[in-house]
């Protein structure tokens, strides 16, 4: 459904002014680029002893020592502010580079030398879009997020969960599955992305956070990328059960939940967004206004998604909408009326 790699856009003047007054600038060393200057790499083994899609890479002496004391003290601005006298017992246990992808990662392990603890973030080169998406997920949907940004170098605290396609292959068979509980939760994700036009959630692109509740165990599906935040022109590729990697989950859902059932958690999703929206109501007014005016989007992806969506609400005039950014505000208006 989505074969080409999505075009980068630079942040706005008015995007970075937004992103300063909410407390999202941070004077963070400009890293993403020497990361880059690595000699070797391996592929990374998981814990289960399987390959993967990461490399964990290898520096000169001399740029390990440059990098070790500006990524714990990036560590030490996104979890504590920057008090780095709480920080002298971590290291860099490991860097993992994911050429992957839009936003070619770099994830950095970062290990407590008192107890063994390792914590994870990640090092990706700031894009609006990507930025844009970060910003809708932590105003609407139930999760909070934490990152910092400063000139190219984006930060994103890990996000965790069990890997969405980790998660269909060994968990959506299990005898212990609630599967009316997993399906209710796929339901309202799929219709979280779509309110806000997150596109591209196929399941390497979100986790299944898993937590023990008093008497059956509670589901929530997160997204973990947000590179195709109102790109696409189609507008399936913002409905996350259309991807043939969700179709296991797709059908149980449709097995699981009869079509009342469906529409009953639709509408819970959508009151619940409308709720957040109008709390946040001064901060998505500002997100959005300068969405509007930026270029995100190719005009033919523009053009092809205003007349899609406009199928969806054949009474709704979506004709002024010049913009991803006027699109995606229209959309949400009209969605969480």
């Amino acid at each position: 459904m989505i074969t080409r790699r999505k075009t980068l856009y630079p942040l706005s003047s008015s995007l970075r002014q937004y992103l300063y007054h909410f407390g999202r600038q941070s004077d963070i060393p400009l890293v993403y680029d020497d990361l880059h200057r690595f000699t070797d790499s391996v592929p990374y083994i998981n814990p289960e002893g399987e390959e993967t899609l990461w490399l964990t890479v290898m520096y000169p002496p001399e740029i390990m020592e440059t990098l070790v004391p500006q990524l714990t003290g990036i560590y030490a601005m996104l979890k504590i502010g920057g008090d780095l006298s709480l920080m002298e017992h971590l290291t860099i246990d490991r860097i993992d580079f994911g050429s992957f992808g839009n936003s070619r990662p770099f994830r950095i392990c970062i290990k407590n030398l008192f107890n063994g603890n390792s914590d994870y973030y990640y090092v990706k080169t700031a894009d609006a879009s990507r930025l844009y998406g970060l910003e809708l997920e932590h105003l609407l949907s139930p999760n909070r997020l934490n990152y910092l940004v400063n000139g190219n170098t984006l930060i994103e605290e890990h996000i965790a969960g069990v890997p969405g396609d980790v998660f269909l292959r060994d968990y959506l068979g299990s005898k212990e599955l609630n599967t009316v509980r997993i399906a209710k939760e796929f339901t309202k994700f799929n219709e979280r992305c779509f309110i806000r036009l997150l596109g591209d959630m196929r399941s390497v692109n979100y986790v299944v956070d898993i937590t023990p509740d008093f008497e059956e165990i509670q589901y929530r599906v997160r997204p973990i990328d947000f590179d195709q935040q109102c790109y696409e022109g189609r507008s399936k590729t913002y409905l996350s059960y259309h991807f043939d990697s969700n179709k296991a989950i797709t059908r149980l859902a449709f097995r699981a939940l009869n079509r009342k059932t469906i529409t009953q958690y639709v509408e819970e999703e959508r009151v619940q967004m409308a709720r957040r929206a109008k709390v946040e109501r001064i901060r998505i007014s500002s997100l959005l206004a300068v969405m509007k005016k930026d270029t995100l989007s190719p005009e033919a992806h523009v053009q092809t998604l205003r007349k899609e969506l406009g199928k969806y609400y054949p009474t709704a005039d979506l004709s002024h909408c010049r913009t991803m950014g006027e699109l995606t505000a229209h959309h949400l208006e009209i969605m969480l009326q």
